[in-house]
């Protein structure tokens, strides 16, 4: 099979099969092998320095519009390029807010335990306090309670200590009648 297939020619034109991969010539010795070089090697050649069997109008024609479209395919890379950066700086924006939504939502959630925790800490402190205040209003009404059962001892001894001294005066009394 042949590098080159023609189909049927039009009057304005043909239609060409060009098999690329089989193409391997070194030197260029038809027009055909002209084009079939330039699609081949199109790419790596440089601008500047063409080879010989590539001064022609056509061939230069040709690396003119080979040109643009790689000018063009290097601007649509960097386009494209530029665009990735931004997708992904925007991707990194989006997870720098995610953290630190994340972080203040944590936060918040240690600010809330700590201040329940410092409820609850006022709360015991309240109860003990309490506690406290009751323990002593018991000691309180103890003390009343002892200090009204001295008052009723002291009283008890002190009526006891009159009768004692009435008695005593009575019998004094009694002495002094029978002896006059």
């Amino acid at each position: 099979m042949s590098v080159v297939s023609r189909l049927p020619q039009l009057d304005h034109g043909g239609i060409w099969l060009l098999e690329l991969n089989k193409f391997h010539a070194d030197a260029v010795q038809t027009e055909q092998d002209r084009w079939l070089k330039f699609f081949t090697e199109g790419e790596r050649l440089d601008p500047g320095a063409l080879p010989t069997w590539m001064h022609t109008d056509e061939m230069k024609q040709a690396m003119s519009t080979l040109k643009a479209f790689s000018d063009k395919d290097r601007a649509y890379h960097a386009y494209q390029a530029r665009q990735n950066y931004l997708r992904e700086q925007r991707g990194i924006q989006r997870h720098l807010d995610e953290l630190k939504t994340e972080t203040e939502q944590q936060r918040a959630a240690l600010e809330q335990a700590r201040a329940e925790k410092e409820q609850a800490q006022a709360e015991k402190e309240q109860e003990r306090a309490a506690k406290e205040q009751e323990r002593a209003a018991k000691e309180q009404e103890r003390a009343a309670k002892e200090q009204a059962q001295t008052r009723a001892e002291q009283e008890r001894a002190a009526k006891e200590a009159a009768l004692a001294e009435i008695a005593r005066l009575k019998a004094q009394l009694q002495d002094q009648t029978r002896t006059h």
